[in-house]
């Protein structure tokens, strides 16, 4: 603690303003998946935070920035968990690294439907909102790319299924766990964990199978 740091209630001033960002964010997030955003004020929000407005703009310069933060808080909160479990798996076999990484990734979007509704596109949001959501998704595609690269040899790689697979199963996976929050498949935690793992597994070995014979043509016409 600094000499100038004042605690009150056994919180620093640094603690206190988190406290009041993270309230800011949690009833963002709310309006957010109930879909009140687009008549959202600050005003209003900072009533549901019970918090004075004044204390919006020690962390928020407006609305959209808020609302970017919730979208970039959840998936960074996703990405993190399905990254968490592959490292927690990497020396296990590719169904159990798949399964962990479904399982991390379902759990935090089922155990709270409004991340779900808010970064999978189960609701509305601005424009803005929607650019920096398509910017989320992209990153976790991404990430599935690297992995694929990883996993699979040369021939997928090299392939454009190296791209459209991976963005193929977010898209599909981001779908089926948006049906299952919202009640309209009616699965199992265990059940959609392990359907979502099976179409994982599959499409990557037919995808890995297709960039193979693709690449095989093309090998033998690099012959001399």
């Amino acid at each position: 603690m600094t000499g100038g740091e004042r605690i009150y209630g056994g919180a620093s001033a640094a603690a206190r303003v988190e406290k009041r960002r993270a309230s800011l964010l949690d009833a963002a997030l709310t309006e957010m998946a109930e879909s009140r955003w687009r008549a959202v004020t600050v005003a209003s929000l900072c009533s549901e935070a019970r918090l004075n407005k004044r204390y919006f703009y020690e962390s928020f310069d407006d609305l959209d920035q808020l609302a970017n933060a919730v979208i970039e808080l959840v998936a960074t909160e996703v990405g993190a968990a399905a990254i968490g479990s592959y490292l927690e798996t990497v020396e296990s076999t590719l169904g159990v690294q798949a399964r962990n990484a479904v399982a991390a990734v379902v759990d935090v979007l089922g155990a709270d439907r409004r991340k779900a509704l808010v970064l999978l596109g189960g609701v509305p949001i601005a424009t803005s909102q929607d650019a920096q959501r398509r910017a989320a998704i992209s990153g976790l595609t991404t990430v599935l790319v690297e992995h694929a690269r990883k996993i699979h040899d040369v021939a997928l790689e090299s392939d454009s299924l190296a791209s459209t697979g991976p963005a193929f199963v977010i898209g599909g996976t981001a779908q089926t766990i948006l049906s299952w929050v919202n009640g309209d498949l009616l699965l199992s935690r265990e059940q959609l964990i392990d359907d979502i793992t099976a179409l994982w597994l599959a499409l990557g070995e037919s995808a890995s199978g297709i960039a193979r014979s693709r690449f095989a043509p093309q090998a033998r016409d690099l012959l001399p």
